[in-house]
Formats: C-alpha cells, structure tokens, sequence
C-alpha cells in the first residue's frame, strides 16, 4: 500500500465546505470543520470508536490588560485497516476576550470549543485531510473548478445508487402480481434509457424472481 493511500483519499475538499479566512491580518480559505468531521468518520468510522481528539492541554493566557487567548494542545487519534494511529500534537489558540475597534470588551464564552477545533483541524491537516488547500492548491480557479464538479458528479452517482436500492426493495417486498409487473416496467424503463450499467448490476439479483413470477402468468421481466 502506498505511503500516501490515506493522504490521496482525503485531500480534496468539496468546494461547498470551503469558507474565508476571517479576523485574521492574512487570507485565505479553510475547510469547514464540521465537514471535516463527516469526512473524518466517512474514512474511520464513528468519532469515539473509529477516530477521536485527545486534549492534552488547554490554559488561558494574558496578553495585555484587556486581551486573553486560550489555548488548547490536541492530537487526533483514528483506527486505519485495523491499526490504531495517532497525529502529532498541535495546537489552536482563540482569543477569548478583547478591546474591540469601537472600545468595546468583547468577551468569548466559546473561545476553549474553538481553540480545540482548531488544533482539530490542523491534526487531520497532517494525514491529508483538505490537504488541496494547505498544500496552496486552492489558489488555482481552474483546479477548485475542477473539483467542484467531481464532487458535484459523486453526489449524483450517491443519490442515484440510493434510488436504486430503494427500487430493490420496493420490487423485493412487492406480493402482488399486477404492482410487482407495473414496479418492474417502471424501472425497467429508466435503465434502458440510461444504459446504466451500475442500476441493472443493482438489479440483476431480483431480475430472476421477477421472471420465475411474472412469466407464468404472461407477464414479461
């Protein structure tokens, strides 16, 4: 297996889950972390059994009579192909209060879940994860073009395997001949249009039990 398997899997970021940098003096772009999440457990399985974030640290410090950032030290841990793995750790820091522009003392009750979510996402960074955007690769139209309509394309084929699972069960618990025989036309028709190869795979189990109770009585599968 490739040094860089994981790495491949997960460094493209789906255009949809990409924001602005914001309150920050540079710019630029980072992944949502909440897609990061569904992205994380889509790879290893549910947070807390397949992947997780150990906080090893976190502590408040002054930075002038008004400014205080907190500080959370995490790494991620996952289970990959039955190893359990862990990151490096890292660090996220959230300014948890301070003199706003119009002289007013902003205060952050959410500055510790912040702070954790950052350092989050700079250890899933290191094994790959929205690596396109760390790596620079987001300054280019071209490719962030190109990788929104792949990820466009996925969820059409993710909808369409959806759909014809439901048509499976619906023509597997069909117990009369009439609706079993109009179920049967209906998608029959969609996958000679289509001439898609993934639905009649998908349907090709239950295409037998069709003929073995629909031909007897005329009907055709």
């Amino acid at each position: 297996m490739s040094n860089k398997a994981l790495w491949n899997s997960v460094s493209k970021t789906d255009p949809r889950a990409v924001k602005p940098i914001t309150g920050k003096t540079y710019k630029g772009n980072s992944p949502k972390p909440y897609w990061l999440i569904e992205r994380a457990t889509e790879e290893f399985g549910p947070i807390g059994i397949g992947w997780g974030v150990d906080v090893k640290s976190e502590r408040f410090e002054r930075l002038g009579e008004f400014d205080v950032l907190h500080v959370a030290v995490v790494s991620v841990w996952y289970v990959r192909d039955g190893v359990r793995s862990q990151t490096f750790d890292q660090m996220g820091g959230t300014k948890a209060a301070y003199m706003s522009s119009k002289g007013s003392l902003i205060v952050d009750e959410d500055a510790g879940k912040k702070s954790v979510t950052d350092g989050m996402v700079k250890c899933l960074s290191m094994i790959g994860f929205a690596g396109d955007i760390f790596s620079g690769r987001w300054d280019d139209s071209k490719y962030v073009e190109e990788t929104a309509a792949e990820f466009i394309a996925k969820d059409r084929a993710a909808a369409r395997a959806e759909w014809l699972e439901e048509q499976a069960l619906r023509l597997e618990s069909c117990s009369d001949l009439s609706e079993l025989g109009e179920a049967w036309k209906a998608v029959a028709r969609i996958i000679k249009a289509e001439n898609d190869p993934d639905a009649q795979a998908t349907l090709e189990p239950i295409k037998d039990r069709m003929k073995a109770e629909l031909q007897p009585h005329g009907a055709k599968a």
